[in-house]
């Protein structure tokens, strides 16, 4: 078993501001040694070579061509107006506009 002691718990404890009741001390020390062992079982495990590092996407993105241009609009600007006349938007006159 590995050396966690009831003081290494309690100092766990302490430092995560948990009140550990004396009852539940040494079953906590006891499931912390037994997690502490299985972790350390996975020293024993023999790999050969070294895993390649995990990306989450592609190892490198590909790039756009660096052409100062501008970008087509998705949709056109009658589509998105509410009104279109000419080369401008038709919008409703607002009242305080008008003259009293």
């Amino acid at each position: 078993m590995s050396g966690i002691t009831r003081n290494d718990v309690l100092h766990v404890a302490r430092l995560s501001a948990l009140e550990v009741p004396e009852a539940e001390l040494d079953h906590l020390v006891e499931q912390m040694q037994r997690i502490v062992a299985m972790v350390e079982q996975l020293n024993e495990v023999t790999v050969a070579g070294k895993a390649p590092p995990f990306n989450a996407g592609p190892a490198q993105a590909e790039l756009r061509p660096d052409v100062v241009a501008p970008q087509p609009l998705a949709h056109t600007l009658e589509t998105m107006a509410p009104g279109f006349a000419g080369e401008f938007f038709a919008v409703p006159r607002h009242t305080a506009m008008e003259e009293a």
